[in-house]
C-alpha cells in the first residue's frame, strides 16, 4: 500500500476507526470464548476463518486475537510453572504489544488487504504480490523466537492466483504462524482453504451491543435509533455509513416514494435519482441502491409472513409494505424483482451507466409490479 496516510484503506470503514484501534468488541462473547477454549486446551489451530455479516466486528476481533497471541507469553514450562489459563482476550492498551500494533511496528504481525498500484488507486482485488510478501515475513526470525500472526481482510478479495497462493501456506504453514482469514462470504472463497480453517461465526449485534459499539466509535445517535437498528440490521459499520452519508432521510424519502406507487410521483424520484447522479455522490448512490434492495427484501418477507418487519425502517413504512405486498404471490413476486434488480445493479455499475438512468429503471420496474393485482 501507499505509504500516504492520507489515503483510505481497504480494510476500514469511512468514518469508522480502524479496528485494530477498537480494543473493545460488543455482542461476540460465543466467537471469543470459543478461540479462548481452543488456546487454552492446546487445540489451536493455525488457520481461522472469522466469517458473518459486514460490519459486525469480525476485524476487531482479528486484531483482538492477534494482540492477544503476539502478548501472551509462550508456555515453556517455566522456573514457576504454566501461568493460570486467560479468560479473555482483553490486553491492556499500555502493553508494548498494544503500543506497537497501533504504530503497525509489530515484528510478528503482518497485514494483508487490497493495495495501491503504481498510480496510487487502490486495486480492487487483493494480487498475488500481496500475498507472496508474506514470505519475507515468515522468513525474517523472531526477535524472542515467538509467534507470528497474519490478518487478511477480506479474503473474499483474494483473486484466483493470490488464493492460490495463500493455500499452500495453510496446506503447509510456518511454525508458531497464525492465520486469521476474515470472510463475508465465505461460499466465495475455495473450497479448499474453507476445509483448511477452524470457522468462528459471528452475529448481528442487538440493539443494545449496538448503541455500545456506536459509543465506542463516537458515534452519537440523536434521533431514529430504531430505524437506524431496522436498517443496519445489526451492523456497526452499515450504522456508521447510513449516519455519515444521510441514510436514514434517503430511505425515508424513497419510503414516500414507494407510497405513491402505483401512483408514481414521477417528480420525487426523478429529484431522487438526479441526485445519486451528481457529482462527487458516488457514495450514495451506492447506499441508495443498498437501500433500495433492503426495501425490496422487506416487501417479499411482508408478502411472506403477513406481517411488516419491525421496527420500522422509516415512518409510514409498516402501512406501505402491507399495501403493496398484502399476500405471498406478491411477496414472491417483490423476491423475483429483488434478484433481477440486484443483477441490473451490479452489471449497470460494472458498464459506468448512468447512475439516475440505473435508479429509474428500478423505479418503474417496481411500479410496474405494484400496479399488479
Amino acid at each position: 500500500m501507499s505509504s500516504d496516510d492520507a489515503l483510505p484503506r481497504a480494510d476500514q470503514a469511512p468514518g469508522a476507526p480502524h479496528p485494530r484501534e477498537t480494543l473493545r468488541l460488543f455482542g461476540q462473547e460465543s466467537a471469543e470464548q470459543e478461540f479462548l477454549s481452543a488456546f487454552n486446551s492446546d487445540r489451536m489451530h493455525h488457520g481461522w476463518l472469522i466469517t458473518g455479516p459486514q460490519g459486525i466486528g469480525k476485524a476487531t476481533l482479528a486484531w483482538r486475537i492477534a494482540r492477544f497471541l503476539l502478548a501472551t507469553p509462550q508456555d515453556d514450562g517455566g522456573l514457576f510453572g504454566a501461568p493460570p489459563p486467560p479468560t479473555n482476550l482483553g490486553i491492556d492498551p499500555d502493553h508494548p504489544v498494544s503500543h506497537r500494533i497501533q504504530a503497525l511496528a509489530e515484528p510478528g504481525l503482518a497485514a494483508i488487504t487490497r493495495s495501491y498500484n503504481d498510480r496510487e488507486k487502490l486495486r480492487d482485488q487483493i494480487v498475488v504480490d500481496d500475498i507472496r510478501a508474506l514470505n519475507r515475513f515468515f522468513g525474517l526470525s523472531s526477535a524472542d523466537g515467538g509467534r507470528r500472526v497474519v490478518v487478511v481482510d477480506a479474503a473474499d478479495d483474494m483473486n484466483t492466483s493470490a488464493a492460490n497462493a495463500l493455500l499452500k501456506m495453510l496446506e503447509e504453514p510456518p511454525e508458531r504462524t497464525t492465520l486469521l482469514l476474515i470472510s463475508h462470504q465465505p461460499s466465495r472463497l475455495l473450497p479448499t482453504i474453507r476445509s483448511r480453517c477452524r470457522t468462528l461465526r459471528l452475529t448481528p449485534l442487538n440493539p443494545v451491543d449496538m448503541q455500545s459499539a456506536l459509543n465506542q466509535a463516537g458515534v452519537e445517535v440523536t434521533e431514529g435509533s430504531e430505524h437506524l437498528n431496522a436498517l443496519a440490521q445489526g451492523s456497526v459499520g452499515q450504522a456508521i455509513r447510513l449516519l455519515s452519508l444521510g441514510g436514514l432521510e434517503i430511505y425515508s424519502e424513497w419510503v414516500q416514494i414507494l407510497a405513491s406507487m402505483p401512483r408514481l410521483d414521477r417528480a420525487r424520484a426523478l429529484k431522487l435519482s438526479e441526485a445519486a447522479a451528481m457529482p462527487g455522490a458516488g457514495a450514495k448512490f451506492e447506499l441508495l441502491l443498498t437501500l433500495i434492495e433492503t426495501s425490496l427484501a422487506r416487501l417479499a418477507r411482508t408478502g411472506a409472513t403477513g406481517q411488516p418487519p419491525l421496527p420500522e425502517a422509516a415512518a409510514q413504512e409498516a402501512e406501505t409494505l402491507m399495501r403493496l405486498a398484502p399476500h405471498p404471490a406478491k411477496g414472491r413476486a417483490w423476491a423475483d424483482l429483488a434478484a433481477t434488480a440486484s443483477a441490473r445493479s451490479r452489471h449497470g455499475q460494472a458498464v459506468n451507466l448512468d447512475p439516475a438512468a440505473l435508479v429509474l429503471d428500478t423505479v418503474f420496474k417496481m411500479q410496474d409490479t405494484a400496479s399488479r393485482p
